[in-house]
C-alpha cells in the first residue's frame, strides 16, 4: 500500500491540465485548514475551494467499488473508515465555510474543470459583491 501514490495521479493531472488551461491557478497537496492533517488534491484558496480526485477502489465508488476477497473482512473496515474520513473531512471544511468539491477518477475530467471553473467564479463572485 506505501507503493500507491497519494499525488499526481493521472486523473488529477488531467484536472490539474485543465483548470490550468482555462486559467485557474491553484495548490496542489495542501492542506486547506491551518493545522488539519489531511490534505487536498487542489486548494483554491481565496475562494476556499477544496477539490478532492477520489480513487473508485480507496473510496468505495457506488459505481466501481470492488472489496478483495482475501481477508475481506480486515478490507471493509480499512474502506469504510476511509469513506468516514472523506465525510468527516467534508463536514470540518463545509462548518469552515469552504466548498468540497469531490470527483471520482473515472468521471470526465474536461467537463469537470468547467464545473469547477463557474463554481470558482460564482464564489469571487460572491466574496467581492
Amino acid at each position: 500500500m506505501k507503493r500507491q501514490g497519494r499525488r499526481d495521479t493521472k486523473p488529477e493531472m488531467m484536472l490539474r491540465r485543465a483548470l490550468w488551461k482555462s486559467g485557474l491557478r491553484y495548490r496542489v497537496d495542501r492542506s486547506p485548514l491551518k493545522g488539519m492533517l489531511r490534505r487536498a488534491d487542489i486548494v483554491f484558496g481565496p475562494a476556499k475551494v477544496a477539490v478532492y480526485v477520489d480513487g473508485c477502489f480507496w473510496h468505495s465508488c457506488p459505481t466501481h467499488a470492488t472489496i478483495p476477497k482475501s481477508n475481506r473482512e480486515w478490507w471493509v473496515d480499512k474502506l469504510m473508515a476511509s469513506v468516514r474520513r472523506d465525510r468527516d473531512t467534508d463536514r470540518q471544511l463545509t462548518d469552515a465555510s469552504w466548498l468540497v468539491i469531490r470527483v471520482w477518477e473515472h468521471e470526465d475530467m474536461d467537463s469537470i474543470a468547467e464545473q469547477i471553473v463557474v463554481l470558482i467564479e460564482r464564489r469571487r463572485h460572491d466574496a467581492s459583491g
